[in-house]
């Protein structure tokens, strides 16, 4: 598979926070440092990381990640690593919980070794001073040229590690479409190249049979919505130097919400059906739901929770805003970060670069949770150029490596974003139940996200 540039890109210079005292702008690289596991390191005499020197006896690490299937590569390390072990915690994804009760444990000194953060919120974490700089641990800035270019700006923030490393690149998620194959040519059908076109479809599909509907759409996947707006080169947030400006409710944000409002509104869509639910896998299942737009990783959610459907479904691109396009959205993607607080940082470090770097932890990653890895190597997995028998032998990661080479590079993400995804999602649940419209919810979360930045203490423009 060759190599394109993927995903988003994190603007170019460090987070700052607006002093409190006398107006003096205080640099986020002061906020955190690698402590030596059994050592009594702070800082060196720059104010950078620490030596992250290794603990001298066994270290047993704490890590808190909702990845299918992640116990089985954590098995393989712990075998070959018996003086590192490491304990995994199987949490809800990272809005559905996971963020918050990490928050939570990280103001009660209570948070693991290790978590998985998605890049959209490692800022927000960042911000919180919730993160060890790891760029002073072993093996760290080596592993720069190991990973997809994009995915390590993300967590060394675009400043060439001059800021730190606070987390290690897992995966990525670009986006494509997800379809039942088999409904689609009863329905003569094809894969709907454009949103005119899915649409169209919606309409035959819903005439076709009582309760069936093209997709559901989430009030609890804001992070899925982002892939939408980003695939229209919507992002919501605009740096100017130390000056943020939000553009959550800007006409690209504007042309996304109106379609899928016109979608609710004619019934075209299920709204009572969240994200990774029971019902909904029972709605896969029973074909009442015939589509999904989702990321790389999400073959296998399918796959696992609507087995009765194998070889039905097939993968196309994202449908186009104007015919001919060639652009997609992510959703998602993830790292493995070290957490403050942690003892033994260099030891978690050394987790974290195997897991996301070593052949046989990314097979497994890729075959159990559907991974699409952001280390280089793990683009080259026999398995990523092999036709998938779940979905009628298709070789379906041929798609999402189109779709890869096509996510817009200049998406921005908040400072706050897991503000900004709450705002979202506490508004979709009002417009879904016809209370508002998702119009209203874009221009709602746009003044809600500008006022969690000046909480912050950050500079925004009007």
């Amino acid at each position: 598979m060759a190599l394109r540039k993927r995903g988003t890109v994190i603007p170019r210079t460090s987070f700052v926070r607006r002093g409190l005292v006398g107006g003096v702008v205080l640099s986020m690289t002061v906020l955190t440092a690698c402590g030596g596991g059994d050592s009594d390191d702070s800082t060196d005499a720059a104010g950078g990381a620490a030596a992250c020197r290794p603990a001298s006896g066994k270290v047993t690490l704490d890590y808190w990640s909702w990845v299918p299937g992640m116990q089985k590569a954590v098995d393989v390390w712990n075998a070959e690593n018996p003086k590192i072990q490491v304990k995994v915690k199987t949490t809800p994804a990272g809005n559905a919980g996971t963020y918050q009760n990490m928050s939570n444990a990280l103001k009660a000194d209570k948070a693991p070794d290790l978590g998985q953060i998605e890049y959209d919120s490692l800022a927000s974490f960042r911000l919180k001073n919730g993160l060890t700089d790891i760029s002073k641990c072993a093996g760290v800035t080596d592993a720069k040229g190991d990973f997809v270019d994009w995915t390590w700006s993300q967590v060394d923030f675009g400043a060439d590690g001059k800021d730190g490393v606070w987390a290690v690149p897992q995966d990525t998620g670009p986006m494509a479409l997800f379809y039942r194959k088999d409904v689609f040519d009863k329905l003569g059908l094809a894969a709907p190249t454009t949103w005119e076109e899915y649409e169209a479809a919606a309409k035959k599909i819903k005439a076709a049979k009582k309760g069936q509907y093209i997709t559901h759409f989430s009030q609890t996947d804001p992070n899925w919505f982002t892939g939408l707006l980003w695939q229209n080169k919507g992002s919501m947030f605009e740096r100017d130097g130390d000056t943020w400006k939000v553009s959550v409710d800007r006409p690209e944000n504007r042309q996304v919400a109106d379609y899928w409002q016109k979608l609710i509104d004619e019934k075209l869509v299920a709204t009572d059906l969240q994200g990774f639910s029971p019902a909904l896998y029972k709605a896969w299942n029973d074909g009442e739901v015939v589509t999904w737009i989702s990321a790389a990783w999400g073959y296998s959610t399918i796959r696992d929770n609507a087995k009765s459907t194998a070889g039905k479904w097939a993968v196309a691109p994202m449908p186009q805003w104007e015919k001919g396009q060639n652009q997609a959205g992510n959703w998602g993607g993830s790292t493995t970060a070290v957490l403050k607080g942690s003892k033994h940082p260099a030891e978690a470090a050394k987790f974290a670069l195997w897991l996301n770097s070593d052949a046989k932890a990314l097979e497994i990653l890729n075959k159990e949770g559907g991974l699409y890895a952001a280390a280089k190597s793990g683009l080259e997995l026999d398995a990523l150029k092999q036709p998938v028998n779940f979905y009628g032998k298709q070789p379906i990661f041929d798609v999402f490596a189109q779709a890869s080479a096509n996510v817009d590079t200049d998406f921005t993400w908040g400072p706050t974003m897991t503000d900004t995804y709450r705002f979202i999602s506490d508004g979709t649940a009002k417009a879904t139940g016809g209370g508002s419209t998702l119009g209203d919810v874009l221009k709602d979360a746009d003044s809600q996200s500008a006022d969690s930045l000046r909480k912050q203490s950050l500079d925004v423009k009007e």
